[in-house]
């Protein structure tokens, strides 16, 4: 038996930095999606066991200040991607700067000098694997995944999933299907 699971990232990461922070008697709060605050000073012997039980499952402390902003910026577009559709109707250059309360064009100039990436590039991404997730779900169609990830037509849509994946929506939608009646 096969189980489609829906998840929110988000809730996933919160729950797992607090079940390792309190495995490890590290008393802090959560200021935001992927940022903590220690409520107790931590020696650099406690900081290093931090990154060690962290790491091996994805997770990283950053101490750059350009790195910091960097994921503060990865961090505001998946919170972006990831709205609902009523919320997410600003341009994300719009978004981005009123988020972080900095231009888009100096975000976007630190955003490449420490990613060799654009903004819009992680941007597409973050849309092509909503639009998978979505497509996996089945609970909405390729109109309303387009319209909900604020793509002006199917064909856009289409484009950028077939530049990212090499295969169209469609494609992927029959690949999924075929793999459900296998299972089947």
């Amino acid at each position: 038996m096969k189980l489609f699971i829906k998840f929110d990232i988000n809730t996933i990461c919160s729950l797992f930095l607090k079940e390792k922070l309190e495995q490890i008697n590290v008393d802090f709060s959560t200021i935001g999606f992927g940022e903590i605050e220690l409520n107790q000073s931590v020696s650099t012997e406690q900081l290093d066991t931090i990154k060690k039980q962290l790491e091996p499952f994805g997770f990283e402390v950053v101490e750059n200040q350009k790195s910091v902003l960097v994921q503060k910026i990865k961090d505001a577009i998946i919170e972006m991607v990831f709205m609902d559709e009523n919320e997410n109707n600003l341009k994300s250059s719009v978004y981005l700067s009123e988020k972080l309360n900095h231009s888009y064009g100096y975000l976007s100039n630190v955003f490449s000098e420490v990613t060799y990436s654009s903004i819009e590039n992680f941007i597409i991404i973050q849309k092509i694997e909503r639009s998978k997730h979505l497509i996996l779900i089945g609970e909405m169609s390729l109109t309303e995944i387009a319209f909900l990830l604020n793509y002006s037509s199917v064909a856009h849509l289409s484009t950028q999933f077939k530049n990212t994946t090499g295969i169209t929506p469609s494609a992927f939608q029959r690949i999924i299907k075929k793999r459900r009646e296998n299972l089947n």
